[in-house]
């Protein structure tokens, strides 16, 4: 039996958990979330203050789904109660960032600025010029999100000039070799 699966999820004081047939919807105060699931590998319950998820046979494609959608729901009830959060950090000389309600311009050495607009539910901040704060209570669109924004100026391996997540580490490459006398 998958070991994250056969955990159940709490619902904290705050989030009601709706679950109808094969949806299940969650909310609180970050927002709502809808999720669809497949009938045929997974049931979902509430008992109580718990949500459980039990699969329906025992074959590689149900265990396989019996964690995973646990996970889902967790990040559901975890996204509405507490929300998700996703830090960038920008990298270069002349490079800033600018949030503006929901789209963010980048100046990232383009001949042009660059104009992302965040979809419904997620919010974007910029502290300062250089560092970029994308959340949300869906952890799945904050992250694309933070992709998106990250694949505009990747951070490149020499200088470490680009767009990068908070904490992540770029390797660095040498420079050119200058030959000695």
């Amino acid at each position: 039996m998958s070991r994250i699966g056969k955990k159940p999820v709490t619902i904290p004081s705050g989030v009601t958990v709706d679950v109808k047939g094969t949806t299940i919807a969650v909310k609180g105060p970050k927002g709502e979330l809808i999720q669809d699931f497949e009938p045929y590998y997974v049931k979902l319950e509430v008992e109580g203050s718990e949500v459980k998820v039990t699969r329906t046979k025992d074959s590689k494609p149900h265990r396989a789904r019996h964690g995973l959608y646990r996970s889902l729901v967790s990040n559901m009830v975890e996204g509405v109660s507490k929300g998700f959060e996703k830090k960038l950090e920008i990298i270069g000389v002349g490079y800033s960032a600018k949030a503006a309600g929901s789209k963010i311009t980048l100046q990232i050495g383009f001949c042009h600025p660059v104009e992302i607009a965040m979809p419904e539910g997620v919010k974007i901040e910029t502290p300062s010029n250089t560092t970029v704060t994308i959340s949300g209570p869906d952890k799945q669109v904050v992250g694309q999100m933070a992709a998106i924004i990250r694949k505009v100026r990747p951070p490149e391996p020499y200088k470490g000039k680009g767009i990068k997540y908070v904490g992540e580490v770029i390797r660095r490459k040498a420079g050119k070799a200058v030959a000695g006398k």
